[in-house]
């Protein structure tokens, strides 16, 4: 079963179950692959294509929540939480900070990096390799990190 039929039939047992968020949430998403479908050349959203749908969704949501919290509005940055851990169940096992690190290290003999003048080549290097299975931001900081 494909990603994509998988939030189809989830979507309708939580709208049988009545489950707002999770109805509410994967109602979102697939209006977000009905765009991606519609807009452009690509008409077939592929596994890869969606969970990348999907980690733009979440990273909405944990900055809407955050956003809230500075704003003082913790019960609107709950919901945004609930709406992530929903769609971070689409998403592929999520790698250890210390197996990202590792394959850091590597990518960054590979392309012969030095200083932080080669962070675009060893980011590029890098995303072809763990796309969709660690979280930017760390990948970010770890290159960073290891390349001061």
């Amino acid at each position: 079963m494909s990603l994509k039929d998988q939030v189809q039939s989830q979507m309708i047992e939580a709208i049988k179950a009545k489950d707002t968020i999770k109805t509410s949430t994967l109602r979102m998403l697939k209006a977000e692959i009905l765009k991606f479908e519609t807009s452009g050349s690509n008409k077939e959203t592929t596994d890869e294509i969606l969970v990348s749908i999907i980690q733009k969704q979440l990273k909405q949501r944990k900055d809407a929540a955050e956003q809230y919290l500075k704003g003082g509005r913790p019960e609107l940055a709950e919901k945004e939480e609930q709406e992530a851990k929903i769609l971070e169940a689409y998403l592929p096992e999520q790698m250890s900070e210390e197996e990202v690190r590792g394959i850091i290290k590597t990518v960054i003999t590979e392309v012969g990096a030095t200083s932080k003048a080669d962070i675009g080549k060893v980011m590029g290097a890098i995303m072809t390799k763990i796309k969709g299975k660690a979280d930017g931001k760390v990948i970010n900081r770890i290159v960073q990190e290891l390349l001061a």
